[in-house]
């Protein structure tokens, strides 16, 4: 979140104040989709991990802008289908909601479109009475929100969105009315691939996916963490200005003869959104368009008339007209946006144990690859400004994933740490499987299946393994219960613990 609000805030730096100004005036998003959700409750009890998948996920959001200014307002509302099963019994479920609504902004550095947001955002956040026997409970978190989104263009007519939010909690209770605290974000991105372009409106399919994440801390210590990938489909609606057609309309004359005149349209010549502020150069006189892009010359003499179009960040045009008598020529110009500038990026690569630089290491930034020269450090140039990729990989040492922003006409800085990897030492794996039913110990039997390992518990229920670093899928199963199956990350030479409760079978 710190990384997307400092592009948003370069973004809005760099662009001129209030200079751009679009066209379009409202815009809604209707969603529906599904939602793959995982998450745990640590508790007095023997505690609660989950995951599963769940259909009818909706969501609304829709945003006015004044007029066709950079201010405006939004509003978000979106429910999420919550069910907890065990197998295919489902144990407990209901419907999760969230709103938010503010002021929002919006500017423009060339084809890309950033909007900012801030105000009220209300959510509410899942937790359960004990984790022997689940309830689906609601909490509620009443605060601040700071979100934004940068649009990019793509070939073929399509955009890619990516977007954040960011909820400062002001007032946390749990479903009893008890003080809580919580803490969380959400992300994603979308594909906007257009549909139809009317006159006064534009419809767009969006493919949309966004991660939230939410954490609960109650008072008597319980905490809930929960995790939801939401991947769905929306229709995106549109209001905007209408598009003037080119076309010769009569003036009123009097009897004598009276010059022409003629109105130019100035467009992007890549979105066709209109270019405010753009100068036109006409026999030696020099005219500014209007919001919409328009600028009228009056009072030409009959025939051929050139005029000159240049604006901010776009390539000079030349146009030419006819001029009629006592008529009004109308003409579309249609600008070709400047490449952007570019900047650099010197990454420094050093030992995170002694902070030495490491030279010869393989540097990836963007597309490019690179390697450390000795003194640790690696310059790219030409990188186009915004965000981009830095990728560090070495043997011996843990692979690492930054992320920087790249200013048009200056050299940013990156300084990467490597740690050590740790090799040789097995992962030990350690915990107690009990009953749900009065929290008994149970001789059960663990299947790592990958690891060709089968374990039995001792009289406490307790067991220990020691298997390689890796992500393994466990089966626990013991006599007269359910199985449960877990997937699990190892790590060499760490101990990871992991608690089982089992239900009896037939347990409703």
């Amino acid at each position: 979140m710190a990384r997307l609000a400092l592009v948003l805030l370069f973004l809005l730096a760099t662009s001129p104040a209030h200079a751009e100004e679009v066209a379009e005036h409202a815009s809604s998003r209707l969603r529906y989709g599904l939602s793959l959700r995982d998450g745990r409750q640590a508790d007095v009890g023997p505690g609660l991990t989950y995951e599963g998948f769940t259909p009818n996920d909706v969501a609304a959001v829709g945003t006015v802008w004044l007029g066709t200014s950079w201010l405006g307002a939004w509003a978000g509302l979106q429910r999420e289908a919550f069910d907890l099963r065990e197998g295919a019994l489902r144990i407990t479920g209901g419907s999760l909601w969230r709103a938010s609504v503010g002021p929002r902004a919006r500017a423009f550095l060339g084809p890309v479109r950033a909007e900012l947001g801030a105000g009220y955002g209300f959510s509410q956040l899942p937790h359960f009475n004990d984790s022997a026997e689940p309830v689906l409970l609601r909490g509620v978190r009443h605060g601040a929100v700071v979100g934004g989104l940068v649009r990019f263009p793509l070939m073929l007519g399509l955009q890619l969105e990516a977007r954040g939010e960011l909820p400062v909690s002001l007032w946390v209770r749990d479903a009893m009315g008890a003080r809580a605290e919580a803490t969380g974000f959400s992300a994603g991105g979308a594909l906007l691939v257009p549909l139809r372009r009317a006159e006064r409106w534009t419809g767009t399919l969006v493919l949309d996916f966004q991660h939230v994440q939410d954490t609960v801390t109650l008072e008597d210590g319980t905490q809930s963490w929960q995790r939801l990938r939401r991947m769905g489909a929306a229709l995106e609606l549109a209001w905007h200005d209408g598009v003037r057609k080119t076309r010769q309309v009569p003036v009123p004359v009097p009897v004598v003869v009276v010059p022409g005149s003629v109105r130019f349209h100035v467009l992007d010549g890549r979105t066709g959104a209109p270019l405010p502020g753009a100068r036109v150069m006409v026999e030696g006189e020099a005219h500014v368009a209007d919001a919409q892009g328009l600028v009228e010359v009056a009072s030409l003499s009959p025939g051929p008339v050139s005029a000159q179009v240049t604006a901010e960040g776009y390539a000079s045009e030349e146009a030419t007209a006819t001029v009629e008598e006592g008529m009004r020529a109308e003409l579309e110009v249609r600008a070709a946006p400047l490449p952007p500038p570019t900047g650099a990026l010197r990454v420094t690569v050093v030992d995170a144990r002694t902070g030495a630089p490491l030279p010869d290491i393989r540097v990836s930034v963007g597309t490019a690859q690179v390697r450390t020269d000795l003194t640790g450090q690696v310059v790219v140039r030409d990188l186009a400004p915004g965000p981009v990729a830095v990728a560090v990989a070495s043997s011996g040492f843990r692979s690492a994933d930054e992320a920087a922003v790249v200013l048009a006409g200056q050299e940013s800085t990156l300084s990467v740490p490597l740690a050590p990897e740790k090799k040789g030492t097995r992962a030990t794996l350690v915990g107690q499987v009990r009953s749900v039913r009065g929290g008994k110990p149970l001789a059960a039997t663990l299947l790592i299946t990958k690891a060709r390992v089968r374990a039995r518990t001792d009289a406490k229920g307790a067991f220990n393994v020691q298997v390689r670093g890796g992500t393994y899928r466990i089966t626990i199963s013991a006599r007269g219960h359910l199985s449960q199956t877990k997937v699990i990350t190892l790590r060499e030479g760490e101990r990871t613990i992991l608690n089982v409760d089992l239900f009896p079978r037939g347990k409703r």
